[in-house]
């Protein structure tokens, strides 16, 4: 009888340890989303490089910088191959990858002169395309998206717009969908 019971026991013992194995179920948490956060940085400031009138007399043009960091003129303005040199706007743009983020800035602003006088600046279009353009990060979170930005000068005569440097500032808001 004492036997009989032990062996009952002991089938009970090794029938709850192998339900308990078989029924019992781990649970894991799932893996906590990336970050949301969208992290820009402006590492390289838009530049129109050295320029000129042809002549006193000159009416003005147009300086243009392209995304690319391509420089043209148009009218009466002569690009110099001189320091400082041309250069599109870069910004560093960190979020995970296949988030969405629009970026919209002013259209033009105002630079002004160290010797008076101001030049009109419209900015854009980016690589991405213009203010208000939707664009998908590519990359993955510990990646960055380079986002490069132009714009064009309008430069009037001598009179309004004397020779010096010129400057300014201008912002982009980036914003995540």
């Amino acid at each position: 009888m004492i036997t009989a019971i032990k062996i009952r026991s002991f089938c009970s013992l090794c029938l709850f340890i192998l339900a308990h194995l078989l029924f019992s179920c781990r649970v894991h948490a799932q893996p906590g989303l990336p970050p949301r956060t969208v992290t820009v940085n402006a590492t390289q400031a838009l530049h129109f490089g050295s320029f000129c009138l042809q002549n006193a007399g000159s009416s003005g043009g147009t300086v243009t910088v392209d995304w690319q960091g391509s420089r043209t003129s148009t009218g009466e303005v002569t690009l110099l191959a001189t320091a400082p040199l041309h250069q599109a706007a870069i910004f560093e743009v960190n979020l995970c990858q296949g988030r969405n983020v629009i970026i919209t800035y002013s259209a033009t602003i105002t630079l002004n002169g160290s010797n008076g006088g101001s030049l009109l600046l419209n900015i854009g279009p980016s690589e991405k395309g213009v203010s208000g353009t939707s664009f998908q990060v590519n990359t993955d979170c510990s990646f960055i998206t380079q986002l490069r930005v132009g714009g064009t000068l309008t430069v009037g005569n001598n009179a309004s717009n004397p020779g010096g440097t010129y400057t300014g500032s201008f912002s982009i808001t980036f914003n995540q969908q």
